[in-house]
This record gives structure tokens, sequence and C-alpha cells, in this order.
């Protein structure tokens, strides 16, 4: 199971900066769009901590 959790996070948080452009460019809510793409950072950080403290 070592890397999966971290693999699980680094393809959600390419589905929120896909998301986040789509919700930015074709929906036309700039903000939303900006708020949705900050998500990619926290769940790349959440998923590594979470996959250490599994250790």
């Amino acid at each position: 199971m070592s890397g999966q959790i971290s693999k699980i996070g680094f393809v959600a948080s390419m589905l929120s900066v896909v998301g986040s452009l789509y919700v930015y460019f074709v929906s036309g809510d700039q903000n939303l769009g900006i708020f949705v793409g900050l998500w990619a950072p926290t769940l790349i950080l959440a998923s590594k901590e979470i996959e250490e403290m599994m250790k």
C-alpha cells in the first residue's frame, strides 16, 4: 500500500486543476475557479501526511 495514497492524492489534485480551469473559463465564475485550483496543493500535502501517519 506504500505510495498508493500519494498516487490518489496526485490524481485528485490533477482533477482539481482541470476542474478549476473548467470553472474559470467555461462557467465564467473566476473566484470559484481560483478557489478550486487552491485545493491541489492541499490534496497533495494531505495525502502525503496520511501516508506518513500510516507507517
